[in-house]
């Protein structure tokens, strides 16, 4: 069987992408938004807040050992969950807003792998040069000692952004400082190098191996997004009736329809129509960091960075054309565009019923947050009954129930609480370990109690099967108080 006989291949290896230098407004909002991206990311573990002797002074922190969330003056303790569950509702539902109204805005400029790769590309383009110059660089079949250089200087540096995007992660689980020093001494806990380990390794193999194939191959949101947007959603898109047909040559194409009027005057037949403003220079195809062609539609791996636009303007610059060939537009503005009417206005693609759902959903999740943040108590309580047994009957008939009590003490001092109950029955108390009924639980933590709960022999709550009872909880301090409803179990079956 000859060569070309052979059944062609189903697979094609992958060629990377080398996107072209541009400048221009996009490019530098997209610089803006990695700076501080990056910058909110390495240097928040660094900065302290002061919360008294008996908390950490780190201004975030994910507290594992002791189950806490610390973010500067916020402190959520386990029960409080369900802060974390709104926020993370809220982050869901800002994608689909900002999805339905600007297309994949968050893809195209603060994703993490959209911030990394850009870094990494910096870095590549700083040592490699621009665009031509790697890929003749990548198409230099031998290794010589330029290119080895090069490479390893390249490779140095991504690996250097890969611990230090590592390294950061750690801080945000531990104490910065401290942690700091452990890991250069190897006093750190296993847990913290291995976690290094594996972020280093992601961050370099996805932000300088794979870049692209992890939003077209890996990330599930460019297959959601379609639910997520319509034909009022704004994205990048080609002006094709404006920039068709194509052409380089339009200066020689302008002398030949001036040639074709003046052979049309004597009956021949007429030249092709003219020439767009698109000149196939394929600028926006060289800047493009998922190596796509903006002019052919909607495609599955635009990002919607908008570097294709400022390259395209400023080509538009030069020949003298108007710029927007290439331009954030929504589907609808073609019909009004073709028929040279006027743009619709943007409010009218934002706010739009999906949009103002998924605001007033959000707004309505964030307000319920901030309301419940504010009001929350500094003291709580939870009661467990003890069910094994249910009750013990006394050497003198006395029924007792045994109840653990969690109290939590969000002070930044140690506060005395009195425990006591209430019930429409004789029910009496004792805690379990002190005088009287009032115990110490240490400044913001919580303290496990045993509280008993008796009934007199021969009363109303021994002989029933269930009696309701109130287990209060009053800080002595600032009088506050906090209450858990519970039932006493008689020996009545």
């Amino acid at each position: 069987m000859s060569a070309s006989d052979e059944a062609p291949s189903l697979y094609t290896a992958r060629e990377p992408i080398f996107p072209k230098r541009v400048a221009g407004r996009f490019r530098n909002l997209k610089w803006i938004i990695m700076l501080v991206t990056l910058g909110v990311y390495y240097v928040t573990p660094w900065i302290r807040w002061d919360r008294g002797p008996a908390l950490p002074d780190q201004a975030v922190l994910v507290d594992l050992a002791n189950r806490r969330f610390f973010f500067f003056w916020i402190e959520i303790w386990p029960h409080e969950f369900y802060f974390v569950a709104g926020l993370l509702i809220m982050a869901g539902l800002g994608l689909f807003l900002f999805t339905s109204a600007l297309g994949r805005v968050w893809c195209g400029y603060t994703c993490p792998q959209t911030v990394w790769t850009d870094l990494f590309i910096a870095v590549e383009r700083w040592i490699e040069g621009d665009r031509n110059a790697q890929l003749r660089l990548h198409r230099q079949p031998k290794m010589d000692a330029r290119k080895l250089r090069l490479r390893a200087t390249k490779f140095s540096i991504w690996l250097l952004i890969a611990v230090a995007t590592g390294g950061a992660w750690v801080f945000y689980f531990a104490d910065a400082p401290t942690l700091l020093v452990e890991l250069f001494t190897l006093d750190a806990n296993p847990g913290a190098y291995i976690t290094v380990a594996l972020l280093t390794a992601t961050t370099f193999v996805f932000g300088g191996l794979m870049r692209e194939q992890v939003c077209i191959y890996a990330c599930p949101w460019p297959r959601i997004q379609a639910a997520m947007m319509d034909e009022d959603t704004i994205t990048v898109a080609y002006r094709e009736w404006r920039g068709e047909p194509r052409g380089k040559h339009r200066k020689v194409h302008a002398k030949a329809a001036e040639e074709s009027h003046s052979a049309t005057a004597y009956g021949q037949p007429d030249s092709p129509a003219p020439l767009g403003d698109c000149i196939d220079c394929n600028a926006c195809v060289n800047v493009c960091p998922m190596g796509i062609d903006i002019r052919d539609g909607q495609q599955l791996e635009c990002i919607t960075c908008a570097l294709c636009i400022d390259a395209c303007d400023e080509i538009m610059d030069r020949i003298g054309k108007p710029r927007g060939l290439i331009g954030y537009m929504a589907l609808t503005d073609e019909d009004h565009e073709r028929t040279g009417q006027p743009p619709i206005p943007i409010w009218r693609h934002i706010f739009r019923p999906r949009t103002i759902l998924y605001t007033v959903l959000w707004g309505g999740i964030g307000i319920g947050l901030l309301v419940a943040l504010f009001v929350r108590p500094d003291l709580s309580l939870t009661v467990a009954p003890v069910r094994n047994p249910t009750y013990v009957t006394m050497s003198d008939g006395t029924i007792r129930n045994t109840y653990d009590v969690r109290l939590r003490n969000k002070h930044g001092e140690d506060r005395p609480f009195r425990i006591t109950i209430t019930s429409d029955a004789a029910l009496a108390a004792a805690v379990e370990g002190v005088d009287g009924n009032t115990v110490t639980v240490p400044a913001d933590s919580t303290k496990l109690q045993r509280v008993y709960v008796m009934a007199p022999p021969d009363s109303a709550a021994a002989d029933s099967a269930v009696t309701d009872l109130r287990i209060w909880v009053e800080d002595l301090v600032s009088d506050e108080r906090a209450s858990k409803d519970t039932i006493f179990n008689g020996r009545a079956e």
